[in-house]
């Protein structure tokens, strides 16, 4: 069932306007409508909301963050910038819609997930659709990030619920100190592994979601579960490429790091940085333990240290000396030769699920929380993973032009089996 939005009339509000981020640019500049740039947040309740209620609620939560409500402003092509305009309330009345329930509902809104993306001419750039107990938000990756509408659910779920969905872990990711010793690695600027093809699918996007155990690891150890994470979608890919004959060389995992505050004032939009995980050959056949203590030294360092969202390259390529069209055409050219520098792939790891996303009495809370990011090529493959309840949940996205889903169900085995290994104090690769 494809969702049709219907402008709804209003009174002209007092408009203010806003510049694209440095992220927001690059995006729209790069925006391909054969892979949508979506991403798709899963929420799994134990039992179905009032549906008048929830939407109620969610429009609620919409306006008590309102940097979400707006759109892209209509602007000459000689502008120098981009720029969102506030509408101070939605656009349509299908921000929020219900779906009837059936075996084939959850997967259609998925597929809708990664190949509709809301427009960016309609405030706000997200929908909800929600089937039965799980509610599928899809959001408009230009304008917003997951981790900021994973804010305004948890808004929502306190105004349903009437219970507090403040952030369990703090309101404020704490960023690591620097540390003298431990210094960033370099990317080195080789060309880097690409993920050699499958059984190329269905044009866009294609996705598998899975729920496994989260890694153990001892309570002393100096890695994370996130550098488990990085270990085990880096041998992911080797071994994947192994099997495949592709040639060997390095790879680079782009990591998305989020500094923003968690609480009801956390800042709405694409608000992540991006580092870069280098890991050599000789490293990926390292020791699990000794590749596990490597790759925290480097996340440490990386995370530690301020750096402008995409880099200084692309802060100078935003700059609005020249009018934002004659820059887009820049950005698609440099996009296309830099392809072979482009990390291998993305992981996103969102972490445990920073709110209850708890909505009382008669629903219920969260049980889990899956996440997807974009799998454009050249990448053509990311891994997204959050936690709820001692659970992992894993969602593999990759371009139709370079994998199917049978190359997804066995890259998850593979992921499971190079996570498992991470969890084996002493295991070897």
């Amino acid at each position: 069932m494809t969702t049709v939005q219907h402008p709804l009339p209003r009174p002209a509000p007092a408009r203010s306007h806003s510049p694209f981020t440095v992220v927001d640019e690059i995006t729209r500049h790069c925006l391909d409508p054969r892979e949508p740039e979506t991403v798709h947040i899963e929420v799994h309740l134990p039992h179905p909301p009032h549906p008048e209620r929830l939407r109620s609620a969610f429009l609620d939560a919409l306006g008590r963050h309102p940097r979400i409500l707006m759109r892209e402003a209509p602007g000459p092509w000689y502008r120098r910038r981009y720029e969102w305009e506030l509408t101070g309330r939605p656009d349509t009345d299908d921000v929020v819609t219900f779906l009837p329930p059936g075996p084939d509902a959850l997967p259609l809104a998925r597929a809708r997930a990664l190949a509709q993306a809301p427009p960016l001419s309609l405030s706000p750039p997200i929908r909800l659709e929600v089937i039965g107990s799980v509610l599928v938000l899809v959001i408009n990756h230009t304008a917003l990030d997951g981790p900021a509408c994973l804010r305004i659910l948890a808004t929502a779920a306190e105004i349903y619920g009437g219970r507090d969905n403040s952030p369990a872990t703090g309101a404020t990711p704490a960023r690591p100190e620097p540390h003298p010793r431990l210094q960033p690695p370099s990317s080195g600027f080789g060309p880097v592994a690409r993920v050699a093809a499958g059984s190329p699918g269905a044009p866009g996007n294609g996705m598998l979601v899975a729920d496994l155990p989260v890694p153990r690891r001892p309570a002393e150890a100096p890695y994370t579960v996130n550098d488990q994470l990085l270990v085990a979608t880096a041998r992911m890919i080797a071994e994947w490429n192994r099997e495949r004959g592709s040639g060997l060389r390095p790879l680079r995992i782009t990591m998305p790091v989020d500094d923003r505050p968690r609480g009801a004032d956390m800042p709405i939009g694409n608000g992540t940085r991006l580092v870069e995980v280098p890991y050599g050959l000789d490293e990926l056949g390292e020791d699990t333990v000794a590749l596990l203590r490597r790759t925290a030294e480097r996340t440490r360092a990386l995370k530690s240290l301020p750096r402008p969202q995409l880099g200084h390259g692309a802060t100078l390529l935003t700059a609005p000396v020249v009018p934002v069209t004659l820059r887009a055409a820049l950005t698609r050219r440099l996009r296309r030769v830099a392809a072979p520098w482009t990390s291998t792939t993305l992981l996103s790891n969102i972490g445990r699920v920073p709110y209850p996303l708890d909505f009382g009495d008669g629903v219920g809370r969260a049980g889990a929380v899956w996440f997807s990011a974009p799998a454009r090529m050249p990448r053509g493959l990311t891994v997204t993973t959050a936690s709820t309840g001692g659970r992992l949940h894993l969602a593999l996205r990759w371009s139709g032009a370079l994998l199917g889903p049978r190359d997804g169900e066995h890259l998850r085995e593979l992921f499971e089996k190079h996570l498992d290994a991470t969890a084996e104090e002493g295991g070897s690769a």
